[in-house]
């Protein structure tokens, strides 16, 4: 497996080697080493597993998660085809307000690490199923959401139609607003809390 780190500090892609034969294919989406190595501590420990099946033209997020307690995100594309954003949430980051993306496949496997205090969205290239590991179990009332269509973000929608977001997203804040309502994460609270994940695996 390789890794990638990108443009949002903390983030990550990960490319794993696939293994096809004429029965299938055989990889392995999540390895603890390299994860290790790219990300600076171990594996977070495993408080929920959740998926997420969405049609062509969905677009789900931005969302983050309210800091503390924050959360520690690890996805995967197993079927169909999304382009996954990164957007950095955390107040006093030097990219604060900055997004980067990757395309995640069913072809090819790619991972994306999200760090705590990081926003996540993608958008449905065709039919598609998302997986999520999660630091922390879902929680409603922690669970934020910023406008997919803020135009200072600029982030990235469906080519061509109408995106297709749930009521949540739709009536979600700008970042500007989330920012003067007190809503978005530090960046020195959120590297806390990560660096928090890692000792309690070492622990």
């Amino acid at each position: 497996m390789r890794a990638r780190k990108l443009a949002i500090p903390g983030a990550v892609e990960f490319i794993p080697d696939v293994y096809p034969d004429e029965r299938g294919l055989f990889l392995s989406p999540l390895e603890e080493s390299a994860f290790t190595e790219a990300v600076g501590h171990p594996f977070f420990h495993v408080a929920q597993v959740s998926y997420s099946e969405s049609r062509a033209g969905v677009v789900r997020g931005p969302h983050y998660t309210r800091t503390p307690p924050g959360m520690a995100k690890y996805v995967y594309c197993p079927r169909g085809a999304v382009i996954d954003v990164v957007l950095d949430t955390r107040v006093g980051s030097p990219t604060f307000g900055q997004w980067d993306a990757v395309r995640l496949d069913a072809r090819h496997r790619h991972a994306v690490y999200f760090p705590v205090g990081v926003a996540h969205q993608f958008i449905v290239i065709e039919d598609s199923v998302m997986c999520y590991v999660l630091s922390l179990q879902y929680r409603a009332e922690n669970e934020l959401a910023l406008s997919a269509h803020d135009e200072r973000l600029g982030l990235p929608l469906p080519d061509g139609v109408a995106p297709l977001l749930s009521a949540r997203d739709t009536a979600a804040p700008t970042l500007a607003e989330a920012l003067a309502a007190g809503l978005l994460p530090g960046y020195e609270e959120s590297l806390e809390l990560e660096r928090h994940l890692g000792e309690q695996v070492m622990a």
